[in-house]
């Protein structure tokens, strides 16, 4: 069996598990659970009993009611009940907006920010402007070997939730300009979601426009992620590009992200599938993100 067939039979399965997971949870209810973080680095995970002026009493399951002075509180966030698991708090995935590279529906809400890097050389940052629009930009500098052309881009993006936490559609442009060859590049696209920011699936369509012209046929996507463990995602992202009326491009990945209280790190194979590419051997995924700004806990 090709190793592209192997890459469609994992997705597929994969697929399935992502659709069975985003409608099979319970939605969150309204219990107001909150951690809060000291300035010696301790964190607290309970109910507020009492607040005022220069304290903070907190109902914990471990050490029973705490009192917390305000001024030794590094800060304080609401959670919601399926944030904890088993008495275990869940972190948020820190880069729910994303798959490897793609986005899918759902959008940063206002405040939120994060920084990402994949292979050293692709930065970009990422702000939400409100809790539906979200600007982003990047660079990938490449100037810094021997002053080569270096490409820098903009992604301002719209969401829109149509089902709270079930269906989430998302539009956007992500535009590109290469400094040193005057060159302009880029794709407009529009992303559905299904399921929630742990367990979803996106359909996705895009036209990609160069120096002016657009491309006479669409591109399509078809990506997803599971959550499979308190600190594990699995995630798939997929692309069908028509080059031609003869030729196709096909890009299968399959991978995961190991999230930790600030931190996401993303790990996988890419493999390039068509008529024109022959015998293509996966390639390595490897990135990061850090979320800043008003971040979820």
């Amino acid at each position: 069996m090709k190793a592209s067939d192997h890459f469609k039979t994992v997705l597929l399965l994969f697929l399935l598990s992502v659709l069975t997971n985003s409608y099979s949870q319970e939605p969150a209810d309204s219990t107001r659970l909150w951690v809060i973080d000291t300035q010696d680095g301790n964190s607290f995970m309970g109910k507020v009993v009492d607040e005022d002026s220069t304290k903070i009493i907190l109902l914990t399951e471990v050490y029973g009611v705490i009192q917390i002075p305000l001024s030794q509180i590094k800060a304080k966030s609401e959670l919601r009940t399926s944030d904890v698991v088993e008495g275990e708090l869940w972190f948020s995935n820190p880069h729910a907006t994303r798959y490897f590279f793609g986005t899918n529906g759902y959008g940063l809400r206002k405040g939120e920010a994060y920084y990402q890097n994949t292979w050293i050389l692709f930065n970009q940052v990422n702000y939400g402007i409100t809790n539906y629009i979200s600007l982003g930009g990047g660079i990938v500098p490449l100037f810094l070997f021997a002053g080569a052309p270096t490409p820098v881009f903009i992604t301002p993006k719209v969401t829109v939730p149509i089902v709270k936490d079930k269906v989430n559609l998302g539009a956007g442009v992500l535009y590109a300009y290469v400094l040193g060859e005057e060159f302009g590049l880029g794709i407009t696209y529009g992303a559905l979601s299904f399921g929630n920011r742990d367990n979803n699936l996106t359909l996705g369509a895009g036209w990609a426009f160069a120096d002016g012209e657009w491309a006479t046929s669409p591109t399509l996507t078809l990506s997803g992620m599971t959550r499979v463990g308190r600190k594990t995602y699995l995630i798939t992202e997929n692309y069908y590009i028509g080059l031609s009326e003869e030729s196709s491009l096909g890009i299968i990945s399959l991978g995961g992200r190991s999230v930790q209280k600030r931190l996401a790190v993303d790990w996988g194979l890419v493999l390039p599938v068509g008529a024109d590419i022959g015998s293509f051997v996966a390639i390595p995924w490897l990135g990061i993100a850090i979320p800043f700004g008003n971040t979820k806990y």
